[in-house]
C-alpha cells in the first residue's frame, strides 16, 4: 500500500528557510509526478509545487517563484521542497502527493496519494 510521510515542517521567523521532505513507499516513484500542497485555516487547499517523473518539468505558484524549490531524489524515493525567504502568509500545514499524470500539475483532483501533512508556521 503506498505511502507518503511529509517531515521537516516547524515554527520559523520571517526570512527563515526549512526543507520539507515527502518520503514515499509502495509505489514505482520515478513514475509518479510530485507535488506539494498547502492550506491554510478557512483556505481551499492550493498547490504549490510539483515535479515531474525525472524532473524535467516543474510547476511553482506565482507566490513562491523564486523563493521554494522543489526536487526529488528517485534512489531515495523522496521528494523535496526548499522554503527560502518565507512569510507569514505562507503559514499553513504543508502536503506531499503523488500523481500517476507525468506533466507537473497544480490540481488537486490529479494527485492520488497523499501524506498527512507538516504544519509550517512562520512568524512575523
Amino acid at each position: 500500500q503506498a505511502q507518503l510521510v511529509e517531515s521537516g515542517g516547524g515554527l520559523v521567523q520571517a526570512g527563515g528557510s526549512l526543507r520539507l521532505s515527502c518520503a514515499a513507499s509502495g509505489l514505482t516513484f520515478s513514475r509518479y509526478t510530485m507535488g506539494w500542497f498547502r492550506q491554510a485555516p478557512g483556505k481551499e487547499r492550493e498547490g504549490v509545487a510539483a515535479v515531474s517523473w525525472f524532473g524535467s518539468n516543474t510547476y511553482y505558484t506565482d507566490s513562491v517563484k523564486g523563493r521554494f524549490i522543489i526536487s526529488r531524489d528517485n534512489a531515495k524515493n523522496t521528494a523535496y521542497l526548499q522554503m527560502n525567504s518565507l512569510k507569514a502568509e505562507d503559514t499553513a500545514v504543508y502536503y506531499c502527493a503523488a500523481s500517476r499524470g507525468p506533466v507537473a500539475s497544480s490540481r488537486v483532483s490529479e494527485y492520488y496519494y497523499w501524506g498527512q501533512g507538516t504544519q509550517v508556521t512562520v512568524s512575523s
